[in-house]
């Protein structure tokens, strides 16, 4: 196990970060949201970049350049509905839809009351004829990680269908959802196409699927069951399918498990780096505190976690970039974002011995 006491400084950009892929062709690789009948040891080691070329001011070109940390900026909901519905998305991609317009409004408000996540999934490429009206509820909780597979007849039946793990075929295998979303940014598109259809994981695990957030990270995916969003994946994934079929997270590209608060997943990521704790369900979060705040605009979180030997405290802070910028391609103003900067890492109670 490595060191616990005061953590040393981040790894830069440079030697954490892909590099960026520029083009002066954004029209490389597939059109946002465009239909086609498109088929779908130890790795070596993958270049460190995401596929497909964009033009120098798209956003994830630019953030890809700046060297932004995705560090905790995974979404925060713990459950999550799929919704199979192949064909175009527009932005909103259950409301403009081939989903039944009548059904959409009724299914997005339940959501909302029973604080569930919306994510419209396909198969890469859009293969109308591989639709089966699937759809899942996930329940990415530490310990009950969780997808319950289903179909239904007609889109109707997701208003009263329970969505408590009580129905469905359960499955705690690797299951990957790729930003695909063009209609809500072209880099989510010309990144994310290409990596679904070549990811290499069973073709059943594997799906496109709308906003995920941090367009400026694509190429995106998050991992169900447990929730763990990744960000700028490069190539084909490769090295994120071999961890993640092992149990395992790959940091130089995680940005947190969803579910959990800003600083708990700053505070994981960073007991990660320190004592090279991989596994999906390691260092589960036990309390999330809030310190004094040191100057301004500085957020500061004592955080505790499980380890393997006892408690940890990991204290972490966080503060806004000093400059602003355009945080997505449509963004009609640029903005700034809140980074994560490790403090401490300490043992806070042992472990009983046996």
């Amino acid at each position: 196990m490595g060191t616990v006491g005061d953590i040393p400084a981040r790894p830069t950009a440079a030697e954490h970060r892909p590099t960026a892929q520029v083009s002066g062709d954004p029209g490389v690789g597939p059109a946002p949201d465009e239909e086609d009948d498109g088929t779908a040891g130890e790795p070596a080691a993958p270049r460190a970049r995401p596929v497909g070329r964009l033009d120098p001011s798209r956003c994830s070109v630019q953030a890809l350049l700046r060297g932004d940390s995705p560090t905790a900026t995974a979404p925060p909901a713990r459950r999550w509905l799929l919704v199979e519905q192949p064909g175009p998305w527009g932005r909103d991609a259950l409301l403009e839809s081939r989903f039944d317009q009548e059904v959409a409004p009724r299914l997005a408000a339940r959501a909302r009351e029973a604080g569930i996540r919306v994510q419209m999934v396909r198969r890469p490429g859009d293969r109308l004829t591989d639709s089966g009206r699937r759809w899942a509820v996930a329940d990415i909780s530490p310990g009950e990680a969780t997808v319950w597979w289903s179909t239904r007849t007609t889109d109707a039946e997701l208003l009263d269908a329970p969505w408590d793990g009580s129905v469905g075929t359960p499955s705690q295998a690797p299951t990957y959802l790729v930003c695909t979303h063009g209609a809500h940014d072209a880099c989510c598109a010309v990144r994310g196409r290409p990596l679904a259809r070549s990811l290499p994981a069973d073709p059943g695990d594997v799906w496109e699927t709308s906003h995920l957030g941090g367009d400026r990270f694509a190429a995106n995916v998050v991992v169900l069951p447990h929730g763990h969003v990744y960000g700028q994946v490069p190539d084909d994934g490769e090295e994120l399918v071999y961890a993640a079929e092992r149990g395992q997270v790959v940091l130089p590209w995680l940005r947190g498990r969803a579910g959990l608060p800003a600083p708990a997943q700053a505070a994981q990521h960073h007991a990660r780096v320190e004592l090279g704790l991989l596994g999906v369900e390691d260092l589960p979060p036990r309390g999330v505190r809030s310190l004094a705040s040191p100057s301004p605009g500085v957020e500061r979180w004592a955080v505790t976690l499980t380890g393997p030997d006892g408690d940890l405290v990991v204290t972490v802070e966080s503060w806004l970039s000093e400059r602003a910028h355009r945080l997505t391609c449509a963004a009609a103003q640029p903005g700034r974002w809140r980074t994560w900067h490790p403090l401490e890492l300490r043992v806070a109670r042992p472990a009983t011995p046996a």
